[in-house]
């Protein structure tokens, strides 16, 4: 045997002579480097490929860990939107009474409403007012409202009397005690002087249409002057709280008595019994 020799000599011997084996060794050769080199190059593409698949694609679910504590209480979202109305709930009892609230403006006037049931007559009351001042034939209201002679008579007509003749000295002292008792200084009295002639002789009159006759009570100014002028408006009489007469012009305001007859009282009770 021929000994075995390491390099190309050697490799051309071992796998024959000439050419054609020479040949045949190199492409063998260049095979096996070829192989090296592209498992050298699929092993690094297929360990990056590896690494890449695992980084890319997820991995298989892991089992379910522990329940974490409690977090801090976030801050507050903002208001939604408003839901829809819910639906009616039952009616709650009756509460309590309110305050009385503040009076309303007045409303219209109401119409007139039917006349009622005549109720029953009343107790028969005494015949002396409180306030009024008697004799045996008369009573005597003082009227503390100022009006002019005229509508003085008028007044007392419409009280169902006339206006107060002081016709004795006993009736015309009560009228006077009656004038300052009540604090006052005169009144009107029922007597008027009527004018005849244009020289001023005139004839004085009660309210009664009687003329003045027996007592007279004037001053002693008015007694030398008794006779009244034509011109003036002054024959109305006055009380005073004296006792005494004097002249005043009717358009003046005084306060004044009337007089109620008793037997004109009498008369009507008695008419209204038959």
């Amino acid at each position: 045997m021929h000994s075995q020799r390491f390099g190309a000599g050697a490799n051309l011997q071992v796998w024959g002579s000439g050419s054609s084996s020479v040949v045949g060794g190199d492409w063998r050769m260049a095979g096996l480097l070829v192989l090296c080199v592209f498992a050298v190059v699929f092993k690094d593409i297929f360990a990056s490929t590896e690494v890449c698949t695992n980084a890319l694609l997820p991995g298989a679910k892991g089992d379910q860990g522990e329940t974490g504590e409690e977090g801090d209480q976030g801050k507050v979202g903002k208001n939604g939107p408003p839901g829809l109305p819910g639906v009616s709930g039952e009616m709650g009892l009756k509460g309590d009474v309110g305050h009385p609230g503040k009076m309303g403006p007045i409303g219209d006037k109401g119409n007139k409403g039917d006349t009622g049931l005549e109720g029953p007559s009343g107790l028969k009351g005494k015949p002396v007012l409180l306030g009024l001042k008697e004799t045996e034939e008369c009573y005597y209201l003082l009227v503390k409202e100022p009006k002019k002679f005229r509508e003085a008579l008028i007044n007392c007509k419409l009280r169902g009397g006339t206006l107060a003749m002081p016709k004795t000295s006993n009736t015309n002292r009560l009228m006077a005690d009656y004038v300052s008792q009540a604090g006052l200084t005169r009144v009107y009295v029922g007597l008027q002087a009527q004018i005849k002639d244009t020289v001023g002789t005139s004839d004085y009159v009660y309210a009664d249409s009687s003329p003045l006759q027996g007592f007279a009570a004037w001053s002693q100014e008015e007694e030398l002057n008794s006779r009244v002028s034509p011109n003036t408006n002054s024959s109305c009489v006055e009380l005073l709280g004296t006792g005494t007469w004097s002249h005043v012009e009717c358009e003046a305001t005084l306060y004044f008595i009337c007089e109620f007859p008793k037997s004109r009282r009498r008369g009507g009770a008695g008419g209204g019994g038959n």
